[in-house]
């Protein structure tokens, strides 16, 4: 076992405490992983507002360095330097069939706070890990060889940290679902972590009008920044004019990342008649669209982690995914202050700094 420190989650609304528990050796297809990091995202701040059913760990945005591997485990060793995704099962048609954001038991695997077994890694207490098969508040976690994505060394633990979900579906929804080409249009709705990765992804595949939406004047300056063409503060203008006056003929697609209803549906009743809308929140949305229209509801960018994050460290290389511009770091010990500036809108991307230094190992009586 090895005794580690995680900020637990025991009542809603309430903030988080750090806490020392033991966790169980990695079985034999896990990973050890000791963490550097941990981005902070919106699902992890819901949770933290509505609760979990009892005490948890959140974070699901985790980079690390393994420390040891279960004797099953392929294509990873201690030192490889890793990034946290979502957890897939491996067994189902679409993890079969390389598709493991359609993961038949995708919900189980990431929101059941537990293994697919039903088993928990804490030993001896009464909180719940295994949070998108990581928990990655924490100074350690236990993954698997689906989830865990190996990084060049070159590059910060601490920077690509939050490539494991947010930017991943945001850029991820315009490379992968919507595939947008050169010349399209698209309108996205958010500006923030999520919304302002797919500003950039749509930079990259040059479409030739994109537009972000939000509330906030410093993020759509941002937004600008990093490659939209046109920023429009939906708190401030009206949208539906001002989508007609920057897309007259329509928009090839729309991606939602706030859920805002009536946004929404301005958005909607702006796209071509064989145009697409992207929802992000996991929320309500149209079900359906009139004529060819086409409504999806993406899960993680429908990315392959391994294949996806590296190719956005490529990009990010090149100066092409400068996602660094939205980061801001933590202390582990700042973890409530840092959801509090993710709620205030102050910070775009929080991420933690988790390493506290080398943890005990015991063994099982």
């Amino acid at each position: 076992m090895t005794s580690i420190q995680a900020a637990v989650l025991r009542e809603p609304g309430r903030p988080l405490r750090i806490e020392r528990l033991e966790l169980e050796d990695p079985r034999p297809d896990e990973v050890l992983v000791r963490l550097v990091a941990s981005g902070i995202c919106h699902t992890d701040i819901d949770f933290c507002e509505s609760g979990a059913g009892g005490a948890v760990v959140l974070g699901h945005e985790g980079s690390g360095v393994i420390e040891r591997t279960g004797r099953a485990v392929r294509g990873l060793k201690p030192g490889d330097h890793v990034v946290l995704s979502f957890q897939s099962c491996g067994a189902c048609r679409a993890c079969r069939k390389g598709r493991p954001a359609d993961c038949e038991r995708f919900y189980e695997a990431n929101f059941g706070f537990a293994r697919l077994d039903g088993t928990n890694a804490f030993v001896g207490s009464d909180v719940r890990g295994h949070f998108f098969g990581q928990s990655s508040f924490a100074t350690y976690a236990l993954a698997t060889a689906r989830n865990a994505v190996r990084v060049p060394k070159r590059f910060p633990l601490e920077l690509v940290a939050p490539l494991g979900c947010g930017l991943q579906t945001g850029a991820g929804t315009v490379m992968n679902s919507l595939a947008v080409k050169a010349g399209a249009s698209i309108a996205i709705l958010g500006a923030g972590s999520v919304g302002l990765a797919a500003v950039m992804a749509a930079c990259i595949v040059r479409a030739q009008t994109i537009v972000a939406v939000d509330i906030k004047a410093n993020r759509l300056k941002l937004a600008l920044q990093l490659g939209a063409t046109h920023a429009i503060n939906s708190r401030r203008c009206d949208v539906d004019r001002s989508l007609a006056g920057v897309a007259g003929d329509g928009l090839d697609h729309v991606i939602d990342t706030v859920g805002d209803e009536d946004l929404q549906q301005v958005a909607v009743e702006r796209l071509k008649p064989d145009g697409a809308i992207a929802l992000l929140t996991g929320g309500g949305g149209p079900s359906k669209l009139p004529g060819r229209r086409r409504v999806l509801n993406v899960i993680q960018g429908d990315a392959v982690p391994q294949h996806f994050i590296p190719k956005l460290i490529r990009l990010y290389s090149k100066g092409l995914f400068p996602f660094d511009r939205l980061v801001r770091f933590y202390e582990f010990a700042e973890i409530n202050r840092a959801i509090e500036d993710s709620q205030r809108g102050n910070t775009i991307k929080p991420v933690l700094r988790t390493w506290a230094g080398p943890a005990k190992t015991t063994r099982a009586s």
